[in-house]
């Protein structure tokens, strides 16, 4: 998958929700061979859907299940449906990205970020349009199941999981331009992740998996921290007005220290200090030693394909965290 050379007078597209003239206009600038969805092969579509992301979906739904279980017997079709529904609506949420980004010129042949398909004339824009629909809508099957489980508060989730992965970056406002997504990722991927993981399960509520939620979503925050610390130069250039655009690259980086810290140090030890049990969870904290590589590449400034790689090892100690912290938890 090799980027293409773009004209940078190429037309600029409105922004709403869906572009009227974005997937007619931007015609020219994609292959025609490419614009059939089949024609592209399954490898393009795996690629844009950012698997590498796919652990900040995963992680909640794992210590929500491990949490279910230390209360409870787990009850594995709802555990099965909510990580499949998170998947799905991640991969949506991706979909999305690449759709809106490349409509509203944020993705440039200067990207300097991995491949997006759309961008790089891999997948025609309406091809990618229908990708992202039919991603949300295959997560309303399990969604379905989850809310026969759950009822009207996880029809709410649901409903607003999905609108907040197609705003991120579409409609007149969208969030990761405004430089508040980041406070989406964190309740989402965290608290409402895991909290709702372990309401379909145990039909109860409990403060228990909120907290406990902070960790993943802080942890996906910080994913999200390397990818706009990336990005810095070429999204100011274009108007997306992420915090690291906002504030600077310095706090960024005390962005991304901080969630880490909080996120692999912090809430397990309190939550271990609460419920004076469950000691064997402190080993999460480990996970504190493994990402110290990666917070060193991130203070020393190193940009471009060293900060690919720490959002990817991001991804990984979010899920190593997720497993150490739930093991743990039940031992």
């Amino acid at each position: 998958m090799g980027t293409r050379e773009r004209n940078d007078s190429r037309p600029k597209y409105p922004e709403s929700v869906f572009p009227a003239k974005t997937g007619i206009q931007n015609a020219a600038a994609v292959p025609k061979k490419k614009e059939d969805m089949s024609a592209t092969g399954p490898k393009v579509w795996i690629l844009a859907g950012r698997p590498k992301t796919l652990p900040a979906a995963a992680a909640p739904v794992i210590m929500g299940t491990a949490l279910a279980w230390g209360d409870a017997l787990p009850h594995w079709p709802s555990a099965l449906c909510a990580l499949l529904g998170a998947i799905l609506i991640q991969v949506g949420t991706n979909y999305a990205n690449d759709y809106f980004d490349f409509a509203k010129g944020t993705d440039t042949a200067e990207r300097i970020g991995p491949t997006r398909a759309t961008q790089a004339g891999l997948v025609s824009p309406t091809a990618m349009l229908i990708a992202m629909v039919l991603a949300f809508g295959l997560a309303l099957v399990p969604g379905a199941y989850l809310i026969y489980r759950g009822g009207i508060p996880i029809l709410v989730v649901g409903v607003l999981a999905i609108a907040c992965g197609v705003l991120y970056t579409g409609g007149p406002y969208p969030l990761g331009y405004l430089g508040i997504a980041d406070i989406f990722v964190v309740v989402f991927f965290g608290p409402v992740a895991v909290a709702g993981t372990y309401y379909v399960q145990t039909q109860d509520f409990d403060m228990l998996p909120v907290i406990a939620g902070l960790s993943p979503g802080l942890f996906s925050m910080a994913i999200l921290t390397v990818n706009n610390l990336r990005d810095v130069v070429g999204d100011g250039k274009t108007g997306k007005r992420t915090l690291a655009v906002r504030f600077g690259p310095t706090f960024a980086k005390m962005e991304y220290l901080l969630s880490i810290l909080v996120a692999a140090l912090a809430v397990p030890i309190y939550l271990v200090w609460v419920h004076r049990d469950h000691w064997w969870a402190l080993a999460s904290c480990l996970t504190l030693i493994a990402a110290l590589p990666s917070c060193w590449k991130v203070v020393a400034g190193r940009g471009g394909p060293a900060l690919n790689e720490t959002l990817a090892t991001t991804g990984k100690l979010l899920l190593l965290f997720s497993i150490l912290f739930s093991v743990g938890w039940l031992l």
